[in-house]
C-alpha cells in the first residue's frame, strides 16, 4: 500500500524559510536505548548518534546472542513507505561484516555513499568493498568488485555478493565534505538523478541504503532531494519541511543544519528548471 504523507502537500510555493527551533525538538523524544547499552557502543561511529528504538534495523541474531541484531541504521521514508531507505553510519573495521549482512538480509540492490573514505587527517568511514577489481570476505560474506566506472565527481561499482546472482550497485560521491554542501549543486543534482532513474527501474526489491558518516547530515539532505525529485516527476508540489520533519522522527539529526535545509530547496530548483540530464 503506497504511503499518503504530509509531504504531499499541494502549496504551490515550499516553504524557503523555516524555524530552526522548530526542527531542532523533533525526535528529541524517542528512545535510543538500545544503540547507547554498553554492549553495542563499539559499534557505534559517533556515541551521541544513536538509531532510534522504534524503527531500527534488526539483524538476524547470531549463535543465540541477542545484541548480535544490532547495527545503527534507522529504516526511513521516502514517499512509498516507512521502508523505502535505510540510513546508516559509515560502516567501521569492527561493523563491515554487520553492514553486508544488513545489506544481504534486508534484499538491497542499492547502496549509496555521500562521504569520503577520508577529509583531512579523519577516517569518515571504513573501506567495505574493493576499490579495483577483487574479492573479499567480511563474515560468511564474500564481496567481488566486477566493475567500477567513473563519472564526473562519483564512481559506479557492481558488486557481487557471494557469486550467486546477488549484484549490487554502489553509487560514491566522495566530494561532499562533512557537515558542509558540495561546491557544485549541479554535480550534486545529477548524481542524485542517476540514483532516482535506477531506483526507478524494476524490479524494486529491499530499501536502498544511504550512508555518509554519520548517516544523519548528507545522507538525510540526499534523502530528502531524492524523495521530493520523485514526487515532482509525478506532478506532487513538495513540501521540504514536511519531509524533513518525518525523517527526524525516523533518524535523529537528519538534514544537519540550516545549510544542508537550503540545498535542499537549491537542488529541487536546479532540478526542475532542467538541471536533470536526461531525466528532465
Amino acid at each position: 500500500k503506497k504511503r499518503e504523507h504530509k509531504s504531499c502537500r499541494t502549496s504551490k510555493t515550499p516553504h524557503v524559510f523555516v524555524s530552526a527551533k522548530e526542527l531542532e525538538e523533533v525526535g528529541k523524544d524517542l528512545p535510543a536505548r538500545v544503540g547507547d547499552s554498553g554492549v553495542n557502543r563499539e559499534k557505534n561511529r559517533y556515541p551521541y548518534i544513536l538509531p532510534y528504538d522504534h524503527c531500527r534495523v534488526r539483524l538476524s541474531v547470531q549463535n543465540g546472542q541477542p545484541h548480535t541484531d544490532y547495527i545503527n541504521a534507522n529504516f526511513v521514508p521516502g514517499g512509498e513507505s516507512e521502508r523505502d531507505f535505510i540510513c546508516t553510519q559509515g560502516p567501521l573495521h569492527n561493523t563491515v561484516a554487520d553492514f553486508w549482512r544488513m545489506v544481504w538480509e534486508q534484499n538491497v540492490r542499492i547502496v549509496v555513499m555521500v562521504t569520503a573514505l577520508r577529509q583531512k587527517d579523519q577516517v569518515m568511514c571504513d573501506k567495505y568493498w574493493p576499490l579495483d577489481r577483487g574479492t573479499v570476505h567480511h563474515g560468511l560474506i564474500q564481496v567481488t568488485t566486477v566493475t567500477r566506472k567513473q563519472g564526473p565527481d562519483y564512481f559506479i561499482t557492481t558488486i557481487n555478493l557471494r557469486q550467486v546472482n546477488r549484484i549490487i550497485t554502489h553509487y560514491h560521491y566522495p566530494v561532499w565534505p562533512d557537515r558542509g554542501i558540495p561546491k557544485d549543486v549541479s554535480s550534486l543534482v545529477a548524481f542524485t538523478e542517476l540514483v532516482r532513474q535506477e531506483l526507478e527501474a524494476p524490479p524494486r526489491l529491499g530499501p536502498a541504503v544511504v550512508h555518509c558518516s554519520a548517516g544523519v547530515g548528507r545522507s538525510g539532505t540526499f534523502v530528502t532531494a531524492l524523495w521530493l525529485m520523485q514526487l515532482c516527476a509525478r506532478g506532487i508540489p513538495p513540501d521540504i519541511r514536511a519531509a524533513v520533519e518525518d525523517l527526524r522522527l525516523h533518524r535523529m539529526w537528519m538534514v544537519q543544519n540550516l545549510e544542508q535545509y537550503l540545498l535542499v530547496h537549491q537542488c529541487l530548483l536546479h532540478w526542475l528548471r532542467g538541471g536533470g540530464a536526461s531525466a528532465r
